[in-house]
């Protein structure tokens, strides 16, 4: 029996990674014998390679201008354990997690001596935001985002209302697979049948896979460019401007704070799940929530300024389609700046095609490593790398005190690469 939220936590993060058999039949059990927490809840389901935490974020926040009570399920986390599980961003308090693992904890370990074999750690989390959400906390809505992929996730357990993937690039490509049909295939996965589906994703091999995926399920299908559009889209120094056109009606002058035309898809996926929610389900959304809700939308770590005199900019670029994305986003930004980079990756990255997007932006690159089990050293990531002016730096606090003697005076230090390093830095930063 657990007495403190520190071991409930450390019970959490003890249980495997990936489990020994792919497959919900672990969640279906455990749910089963808690009498099933997750069919009380209405639930909008979000995959995708990048953007579903932002994704999520602007659901939210318009959903509670709106008046509407919002759970939310998220992974990774940026501050604490405890916010994966949120009412209205809100992170789960403490007492709750923990009597919730009381509960739980019996179950793990009658799944583990079963042929059903031990349940993973995402599991068990899956579990309790479930129960929380259907026996404690009753929210009106609850957003829950894919963990990784999509057919076997944890979360595929739910049936939503509506379901949506924000893109599909390559990411997580040693379980996924290497090649972009196969990971769509993946994502895919979440498709049920009836459940329509938004998405924002643009590559043609995946677009063709989700069309012919919500016609065999017998769902509507709404794509960005196609359904659902974004016009007049215009950067300022406060962020992003546009306006979005649906089947149901135009929003105009629009606002976000989170920067990048990324960000503004993203934005685009969140508005067309609620406009299918207000013409539908009857949610009452006006203009004016809509405009409050995106303009305070922020999720940290994702383009986040933290400093000014000099610039600190963290963002957690952990693949391809996200470098490519933060390096979109400074041209439109910082198209005058000099800018220097410090850089920590996990060892499953393949470093030098991640980089190459920031190459013909930047001054300097530091390579360095942080305390994670699976972070290689800031030596071995510059090997990985061709760009001429780089080094390497094993303690990222020295990097950062270095890099910043060096810089001048409107220079820009970007901070990116893995979300566990980004959270690292920026609790280090803020604090």
């Amino acid at each position: 029996m657990f007495h403190s939220y520190d071991e409930a936590v450390n019970w959490i993060h003890s249980l495997l990674n990936h489990g020994i058999k792919p497959g919900l039949e672990r969640m279906e059990w455990m749910l089963d014998q808690l009498d099933h927490p997750e069919r009380r809840l209405k639930t909008v389901h979000v995959g995708g390679t990048n953007g579903k935490g932002s994704t999520v974020t602007y659901l939210r926040t318009v959903l509670e201008e709106s008046g509407y009570e919002v759970g939310t399920f998220t992974s990774p986390y940026i501050e604490s354990f405890s916010e994966r599980i949120a009412i209205n961003g809100q992170p789960i308090n403490e007492e709750d997690l923990v009597a919730l693992c009381n509960r739980v904890q019996p179950l793990v370990e009658m799944a583990a001596v079963s042929p059903l074999g031990s349940p993973t750690e995402f599991e068990v989390i899956t579990v309790i935001a479930l129960l929380y959400f259907g026996t404690i906390a009753y929210p009106d809505l609850v957003l829950m985002e894919v963990g990784l992929g999509g057919r076997f996730d944890s979360t595929n357990i739910i049936h939503s209302l509506v379901s949506v993937i924000t893109n599909v690039g390559y990411d997580h490509t040693h379980i996924l697979g290497s090649d972009i049909k196969q990971i769509a295939y993946e994502k895919a996965g979440i498709i049920k049948s009836g459940v329509p589906l938004v998405t924002t994703a643009e590559k043609e091999e995946v677009l063709t896979l989700l069309h012919e995926t919500t016609k065999s399920k017998k769902t509507k299908i709404y794509r960005l460019n196609e359904e659902f559009s974004i016009k007049e889209q215009m950067s300022d120094k406060e962020g992003e401007r546009f306006s979005f056109q649906s089947p149901y009606r135009k929003l105009e002058d629009l606002h976000i704070q989170m920067k990048g035309e990324h960000q503004v898809k993203n934005a685009g996926a969140a508005l067309m799940t609620l406009e299918y929610l207000r013409v539908f389900y009857g949610l009452h959304i006006e203009q004016d929530m809509i405009q409050r809700g995106l303009e305070r939308a922020t999720w940290p770590g994702r383009f986040e300024q933290l400093r000014s005199n000099p610039t600190i900019v963290v963002d957690g670029a952990h693949n391809p389609e996200g470098v490519e994305s933060l390096a979109n986003t400074l041209k439109q930004h910082y198209p005058e700046t000099r800018i220097h980079v410090i850089f920590s990756a996990l060892g499953d990255k393949d470093i030098e095609s991640m980089l190459k997007p920031l190459y013909p932006l930047i001054e300097t690159i530091s390579f360095t490593t942080f305390e994670f089990p699976r972070a290689i050293s800031g030596e071995e990531l510059s090997n990985k790398a061709t760009f001429a002016n780089k080094r390497y730096e094993e303690n990222w606090r020295k990097a950062i005190q270095v890099t910043m003697d060096e810089m001048v005076e409107n220079d820009l230090l970007l901070i990116t690469g893995s979300l566990y390093f980004v959270s690292e830095v920026r609790c280090f930063l803020k604090n």
